[in-house]
């Protein structure tokens, strides 16, 4: 069966929406805490300067700055980006998803979930051929994760242990660890995350 869909990344317009959103979301759930820029600087791993551009608008961040600091604000990477996305609906069309290039890997993450959605989120994630992703242990403190993939193959490194996946295959990931998605082919490997909020 032919499954057609439309994968083209954000526009410039919506990029810097997005960027703009994502700026007042982290500011908001930094503030909400009770936090300075030196307490958040010091539970991501993230320096002062690059949070602050990031709370600025300033930078389109990357998937792995935004994993330090969602991790680091009790949160998941799709909670921070459905925050910044607006309010929350149970209903959410396949040309309404929210589709988000990583500028610096071309990794390219779709929100399936409709934003009501907290606690179970799915994410559809297109990684280009040889490129790697790789998120902090932080990420995995507070959910539980499955990947399953879709298409091509997928090499995926949880602490010291390495997982080659290949189409059909799931994996339930097991204590957070430092993760690296990697796809070592010409093709791009395209692959479904389920993730629990504990």
């Amino acid at each position: 069966m032919t499954r057609v869909v439309d994968r083209s990344p954000e526009t410039p317009v919506q990029a810097d929406r997005l960027t703009e959103s994502l700026a007042a979301t982290v500011l908001s759930a930094r503030l909400v805490r009770g936090w300075s820029v030196n307490v958040l600087s010091q539970a991501s791993g993230v320096s002062r300067a690059m949070i602050a551009r990031i709370e600025r608008g300033d930078v389109q961040p990357t998937a792995a700055l935004l994993a330090r600091l969602s991790g680091a604000l009790g949160m998941t990477l799709s909670e921070l980006v459905a925050n910044a996305e607006g309010a929350p609906d149970r209903l959410v069309r396949c040309q309404e998803q929210r589709v988000w290039r990583d500028p610096e890997t071309g990794y390219l993450r779709r929100a399936v979930s409709p934003r009501a959605s907290v606690m179970l989120q799915l994410i559809e994630v297109e990684l280009p051929p040889r490129a790697r992703v790789s998120l902090p242990r932080e990420s995995y403190l507070f959910i539980d994760q499955q990947i399953w993939v879709l298409e091509g193959r997928l090499r995926f490194v949880e602490g010291e242990q390495t997982h080659d996946l290949e189409v059909g295959d799931c994996l339930q990931l097991g204590d957070p660890q430092v993760c690296i998605f990697e796809n070592p082919t010409r093709s791009t490997s395209r692959y479904l995350v389920a993730l629990r909020k504990r």
